[in-house]
């Protein structure tokens, strides 16, 4: 496993994120517990969580993911300071009013009802999940501030910031002398690469790892077109999209195939080749899935094929302004 920075920190995390969303919902606690165990086998420590994860289609309801992860932790005591444990405030917990977003009400609350789900008395990073358009950042970064020095949070992090939202919080940091944010995590992959524009060059100007969400494209790049023909992928909204997107797709699998490779891994090489990029996060079902992802690692594209692929999946082509003017 290599190891790198997050962002400007001191801090190290895997190439890999071990995302949960599917920890009880997709994945039953059991094998979210196998996996868990497999990836700190394999030398993953950066585990990502949110506090709203587990409701979907689950009777336990919000928060399940963290408690399954709670329960992990507390089997083995000694697996808390092996990992960097990673969760996000924002979403609605319940339907009194103040139980979601980022008023430092909130903010309070779902910490400690996340600490108590994970059994932990720390967040290592603690990242706002989207950005409040209603709450002043003096607010936010008061009630951020506030868990650093009560010890609940060690750094703090963004999810789904626009660029100017991450240049204002940090412009906002530095004035209050505080760290402020050190990763960004954003959806990012060869077939949506919007990000490229301005959010790509905010974090490497102001020091951010990007933590990438849904790397493989939400299936598209795992080699959909095969799978299809296994009976499998046969998700109503997946299958809009490869109609909308067939003949990217039927390319790049051809081109998978040329250089002997799986298309989830390709994906994965592509987004890692990005210097910006601190760890994708995976979402694994199974264990075989999570040792499969693993091997992307070992996986060094080419300048002919990270070409091919620029033209199948185009980006922007350059960041702002230059992307759309001269």
């Amino acid at each position: 496993m290599e190891y790198v920075n997050l962002g400007r920190s001191g801090l190290k995390v895997s190439r890999l994120c071990l995302g949960t969303m599917n920890f009880g919902t997709y994945t039953s606690e059991t094998e979210s517990i196998n996996i868990m165990n497999r990836g700190l086998e394999l030398g993953i420590n950066f585990f990502d969580t949110a506090n709203v994860y587990g409701g979907l289609d689950n009777p336990v309801g919000l928060g399940e993911t963290e408690n399954i992860i709670g329960r992990w932790l507390t089997e083995d005591k000694s697996r808390r300071d092996k990992i960097v444990l990673a969760t996000k405030v924002y979403g609605r917990m319940g339907s009194a009013p103040n139980q979601s977003k980022l008023s430092a009400y909130h903010i309070r609350k779902a910490c400690e009802d996340s600490l108590r789900r994970m059994k932990t008395d720390h967040i290592d990073l603690y990242q706002m999940h989207h950005i409040d358009r209603e709450t002043p950042l003096e607010e936010i970064f008061q009630a951020m501030e506030q868990l650093v020095r009560d010890g609940k949070v060690t750094y703090l992090g963004s999810s789904n910031f626009a660029a100017w939202n991450i240049a204002e919080a940090q412009m906002f940091a530095r004035h209050r002398n505080f760290l402020g944010l050190i990763s960004e995590q954003s959806i990012y992959s060869l077939r949506n690469r919007n990000i490229e524009l301005e959010v790509v060059p905010a974090c490497k100007h102001f020091g951010l790892g990007l933590i990438p969400w849904s790397p493989l494209g939400g299936g598209i790049l795992c080699g959909v077109l095969e799978k299809q023909k296994e009976g499998r992928r046969n998700r109503t909204p997946l299958q809009k999209s490869v109609e909308k997107l067939f003949p990217q797709i039927e390319a790049y699998e051809n081109l998978c195939k040329q250089i002997n490779q799986t298309p989830a891994d390709v994906a994965l090489a592509w987004v890692l080749s990005n210097t910006v990029v601190a760890s994708p996060i995976i979402g694994p079902r199974t264990v075989e899935q999570l040792e499969q992802n693993v091997k992307s690692l070992e996986l060094k594209l080419d300048s002919e094929t990270l070409s091919r692929l620029n033209e199948i999946w185009p980006g922007p082509g350059n960041q702002a302004p230059e992307a759309y003017a001269w």
